[in-house]
């Protein structure tokens, strides 16, 4: 049956794929991803030989129409990312959205994601909790992080080396410096680290040693 198929890819140890995921983007005609060079490796380590196209941010809103009009055709199309689940700090709401709009079946596999193991791993409580991905860089930055001052469930952030220690630093302002926080990096991969930490000692500690590697930061509600 045509359809689209969201496919969450590992997001480091090429081992975390599942059967079903193989199989899936084995069998369809196409299989959109954000880079294609990359998503070629994933493909070659599984012997996956069907076609790429590059869909991202950039240029999503031009191409969704013709990925509409071919499974409409009657074609199977999968949709991946560079790392984890399509749609979670990536390309992916766009094409959903599009395709139940026009009648058309979307399947979302369970798989990868790196928010859930870093929450379940840092020893702050994770019964309830809010996932904010990766805050504004200017505009509504800071309006963001004064509502979220009295957030009590587990927050949850992505972000970027570079920006580490600028976000620590906001939080710290925001929160509190006693605030609780877990540091995730490189999951998966071979230098794998998490840190569970204070704001305050987390600030002193990435100071002195540069981070390196994509982040998920936990960070303890307010108890107020």
């Amino acid at each position: 049956m045509a359809k689209l198929y969201i496919v969450p890819t590992p997001i480091g140890n090429l081992e975390d794929f599942t059967f079903r995921a193989i199989n899936i983007l084995k069998d369809v005609n196409l299989i959109l991803c954000e880079d294609t060079r990359r998503s070629k490796k994933l493909l070659i380590h599984y012997n996956i030989e069907t076609p790429l196209r590059s869909h991202h941010k950039f240029n999503e809103h031009k191409e969704i129409g013709k990925i509409v009009d071919k499974i409409l055709s009657g074609e199977k199309i999968a949709l991946i990312s560079d790392a984890g689940t399509p749609g979670i700090s990536d390309p992916g709401f766009l094409a959903v959205r599009t395709c139940l709009e026009n009648n058309i079946q979307v399947e979302c596999l369970p798989g990868a994601t790196a928010l859930i193991p870093a929450l379940v791993n840092s020893g702050i409580p994770f019964d309830k909790f809010v996932f904010e991905g990766f805050l504004p860089l200017k505009k509504g930055r800071k309006t963001r992080l004064e509502k979220l001052s009295e957030e009590k469930r587990t927050m949850i952030f992505y972000e970027s080396p570079h920006k580490l220690l600028k976000t620590l630093n906001d939080f710290s302002n925001s929160f509190g410096s006693d605030r609780k926080v877990s540091i995730s990096r490189e999951l998966t991969k071979i230098y794998e680290e998490t840190i569970r930490l204070s704001l305050e000692e987390s600030i002193k500690l990435f100071n002195e040693k540069p981070p390196k590697g994509e982040f998920v930061i936990i960070v303890e509600g307010c108890k107020n």
